[in-house]
């Protein structure tokens, strides 16, 4: 299952800094290929295990995150390492990819 922290146990900001790893996934609940990323980061979150924490965030409830990180299409992955944007790319990407890419930074 695809690990959710609430945004209201702790700001998005201290998530970022403080944890390992933090793959956020800016979707939206109308958008079809951000569907499609449910069962990548389902397979993914079972694979990597604690390497890696896994954020959703619907653009539509979160405008002000959105517009932050300047996300323009969804579904857009960022990862985060030590607070600092290190990987980012809008679409659907294979749980293969992102587990080497997780893999190779933790």
């Amino acid at each position: 299952m695809t690990e959710v922290k609430s945004i209201k146990e702790k700001s998005f900001g201290e998530i970022l800094r403080t944890e390992k790893l933090v793959l956020v996934d800016f979707y939206a609940d109308w958008c079809g290929p951000c569907k499609m990323m449910k069962p990548i980061l389902d397979e993914l979150k079972s694979q990597a295990g604690d390497k890696v924490i896994i954020l959703k965030i619907d653009v539509d409830k979160n405008p002000s995150v959105s517009s932050a990180y300047n996300i323009q299409g969804v579904p857009t992955l960022i990862l985060f390492k030590d607070g600092k944007i290190f990987w980012r790319q809008a679409g659907v990407v294979p749980a293969p990819y992102l587990k080497e890419l997780i893999e190779k930074n933790s």
